[in-house]
């Protein structure tokens, strides 16, 4: 076994992994990122189909958070066009942008008792929450009965989290549109999210890190309490990388099967076991001669069968796809989607969601169908059964969806989970020298 020495590892390029080593990178250590695909950007990657970039997994960048400040700290390019209005909601075969509007224009045009839901979102801006248990469906029955406002809450619940609005904790939901980001501010990349991975990838490795892909890690090391490196396979030879610093993006459970139950407190081991609950949805990917809806961005639904949202992305992006080509990404969430569900059926839920709303559906060029979930499910853990981001080893920490913290969602709270423990690792252990002044 070839032996290697680190300053530290981080194991996966997703979101979590990819900004992790960008931040240790730029605080002066030397990093080596580990990787079991061929590519970086895990479950927001892009794939070349017929022609058209397709993306994976998630589409939209959100700006003006600790996403794009990640990318500003080692210089990275972020080629991201903002559509315009960037979301909107698809009610009755008509378009409706609330950009100037917000909640009271958008459930106003609905019910008589918006005065009362809008009451208690304000109340919730002003930090009155409610607890953990009581679910956005309930919560939100205690206000109105309206089966169209009840179909938004429900497709927006999907279309963040990824779930549905009986599964998600009310306070989670509340929490990410009254005080996050919630998507206000988002955009495509013309070369897809990959393009926008790919950048990140070359500016850490300018800064002195090292990316191995298709380098899968095999094992953690352990000892006497704290982390000493990881087991990878590279170029079918095995590696072992030296090393008192591990961050994994691999998930929680993924990360305690890599090391051994038995290194773990069993508080933590019981946390892993019990509390996760990971999040499925159904991604499809298809094309148009003729424009379906005008809108550019993203398009919420409202009483569906399955699906939540639609981007259309080569309005903004026309780079995405081969001339004369419009480019969609719907996407759906099962019933349920924290639990097992009939994957052929869900699908045909969302299909049939479609074929009823646009009638040019019939004629789309379908691309992929790619059913996120298991082990490589939409979100790692729904919004608000989510793990600390300490393992309880020495030196092991984890990022991504399944620590992040309460009630944020998508590529944004992966960042900030990576913000949080690089800077908990500096604060422990001082910033180390830039690679600069280490070779002066």
């Amino acid at each position: 076994m070839q032996e290697v020495h680190a300053d530290a590892v981080v194991i996966g390029a997703g979101a979590g992994g990819l900004s992790a080593a960008a931040r240790l990178a730029h605080a002066g250590f030397n990093p080596i990122l580990v990787e079991a695909l061929d590519h970086v950007g895990g479950r927001a990657a892009t794939e070349e189909i017929e022609g058209f970039k397709v993306n994976i997994g998630a589409i939209a960048l959100e700006l003006g958070g600790v996403f794009e400040e990640t990318f500003r700290l080692v210089g990275a390019p972020l080629d991201v066009r903002m559509p315009e209005p960037a979301s909107a909601f698809y009610l009755d075969g008509k378009v409706v942008d609330i950009s100037r509007g917000g909640w009271g224009l958008l459930l106003g045009q609905i019910t008589k008792q918006a005065s009362r839901v809008l009451e208690k979102i304000a109340d919730a801006r002003a930090g009155n929450l409610p607890d953990g248990r009581q679910s956005t469906a309930e919560w939100l029955a205690g206000y109105t009965s309206n089966k169209t406002v009840h179909a938004i809450f429900r497709n927006l619940c999907a279309a963040i989290f990824a779930c549905n609005a009986d599964e998600l904790p009310a306070r989670a939901f509340l929490t990410y549109f009254t005080s996050k980001g919630a998507f206000k501010r988002f955009g495509f990349s013309p070369t897809g999210t990959m393009g926008a991975w790919n950048a990140l990838a070359r500016a850490t490795e300018a800064h002195g890190a090292q990316v191995w892909l298709s380098s899968p890690v095999t094992g953690i090391s352990v000892a006497e309490g704290a982390v000493r490196g990881v087991t990878v396979t590279r170029d079918g030879v095995p590696t072992r990388i030296v090393s008192d610093l591990v961050v994994s993006d691999a998930g929680p459970a993924a990360t305690v099967a890599l090391a051994g139950e038995a290194h773990f407190p069993a508080a933590y081991v019981d946390q892993v076991r019990t509390v996760l609950r990971p999040a499925a949805n159904i991604v499809i990917n298809f094309a148009t001669r003729e424009p379906l809806f005008p809108a550019p961005g993203i398009i919420t639904f409202g009483k569906t069968r399955r699906l939540c949202n639609m981007a259309n992305m080569t309005a903004t992006c026309p780079e995405l796809a081969p001339p004369g080509w419009h480019l969609y990404v719907a996407y759906a969430v099962p019933v349920p989607a924290l639990g097992d569900f009939d994957e052929t059926a869900e699908v045909e839920e969302a299909l049939a969601d479609l074929r009823e709303i646009f009638p040019g559906f019939a004629g789309a060029k379908m691309l992929s169908i790619r059913v996120m979930r298991d082990g490589w499910p939409a979100q790692r853990s729904c919004a608000g059964y989510d793990l600390p981001r300490e393992t309880g080893v020495g030196g092991l920490w984890c990022v991504g969806d399944a620590v992040k913290v309460y009630g944020n969602g998508g590529t944004q709270a992966c960042a900030e989970t990576a913000k949080l423990v690089v800077d908990a690792i500096v604060a422990a252990r001082g910033a180390r020298p830039s690679p600069a002044r280490r070779t002066a």
